[in-house]
């Protein structure tokens, strides 16, 4: 399993329109990957789990990835949230 952190610098944190981006590139892998904040958690291939998270700008957030390619899922996934969230 790998993990990593990241803090949300959008300034209008996880609404529809990254949320949607994300689940579409976590759908690429075969790996499970789940995000979890403020005591909450959600699978990243579903949008409707991660929109009631309700992650705001500033709310560090922890990625877990586990499957076959989990090595590289992890490492698309922390670009993806470098670059878009």
């Amino acid at each position: 399993m790998k993990t990593f952190n990241y803090v949300i610098t959008d300034e209008q944190g996880v609404h529809a329109r990254p949320a949607g981006i994300l689940v579409k590139e976590a759908k690429k892998y075969a790996s499970k990957i789940t995000i979890s904040a403020g005591g909450k958690k959600a699978e990243a291939t579903k949008l409707m789990a991660i929109m009631s998270m309700g992650i705001k700008k500033g709310t560090e957030i922890t990625v877990s990835v586990e499957g076959d390619d989990e090595n590289t899922a992890a490492e698309d996934m922390q670009k993806f949230f470098q670059e878009n969230l």
